[in-house]
């Protein structure tokens, strides 16, 4: 078991869950099941993120890249991830997980939509933990979004150009308001960011695996922290007191 600081957690972990359909073509299944089988660790990870101590937990779950995926999958994947917010409200609200999603969520089905909403607010208030799921989400779509927010206050007289700052970059994210990740996973042996959070990325630690997320746990998860409790964060600066 791995040796975790509890005074040295990273307060935001971001995941990429990559390799649910190689999984099931390594079990001879169709993708479909690997996107199931991959629910699960989507599962045994909240649950322990919430039992160490994680505050924020960020999960890339579909892409904006995702929607050019076969209809049938894509349509697998909206049922997937209704029945998984329907399933885990109890969980959630249980150990005081508030849901909340980034991304362009009105391009999702009505009833997904419908389901999100539902669960965005009947854990509200909780405190304990925040889940956050990307949801036709690209960083290149959310960083235009911002500029055009921006660009409305510049014209409205809200704003002048002069007084954009990262800050009011940052706020205008679909992310103002959340602190940037501490540490990215990916798994399936892929090593790129595949357009997720780039702008908050810039100091983010990053742990890449080989593991095909569907087989993805609680002991590796921990081998990631620890291995980012091992890192010196030094932000540009030396390493000198």
């Amino acid at each position: 078991m791995p040796n975790i600081d509890p005074q040295n957690l990273p307060k935001h972990v971001a995941i990429i869950m990559d390799g649910n359909g190689r999984w099931a073509k390594k079990k001879v299944m169709n993708r479909i099941r690997g996107h199931e089988e991959g629910a699960g660790s989507v599962r045994n990870i909240v649950k322990a993120s919430r039992e160490i101590g994680i505050h924020w937990l960020t999960l890339y779950a579909f892409s904006e890249e995702n929607w050019k995926r076969p209809k049938y999958e894509v349509e697998a994947l909206m049922k997937l991830l209704s029945r998984f917010l329907k399933g885990e409200l109890d969980e959630m609200l249980n150990n005081g997980i508030r849901f909340q999603t980034i991304g362009r969520i009105d391009k999702l089905p009505k009833y997904v939509q419908d389901r999100v909403q539902k669960t965005v607010e009947k854990t509200s208030r909780n405190k304990d933990m925040v889940l956050t799921l990307a949801l036709s989400y690209g960083s290149r779509q959310e960083v235009s979004d911002a500029i055009q927010k921006i660009a409305k206050r510049v014209e409205s007289g809200d704003l002048t150009s002069e007084k954009i700052t990262e800050q009011i970059i940052s706020d205008s994210l679909y992310t103002g308001g959340m602190p940037d990740p501490d540490l990215l996973i990916r798994t399936s042996a892929e090593y790129r960011l595949s357009n997720f959070l780039l702008w908050q990325m810039a100091y983010t630690e990053f742990y890449f695996t080989p593991t095909l997320w569907p087989e993805f746990r609680k002991d590796e998860y921990l081998e990631a922290i620890e291995e980012y409790q091992k890192r010196e964060r030094r932000f540009g600066a030396t390493g000198e007191k």
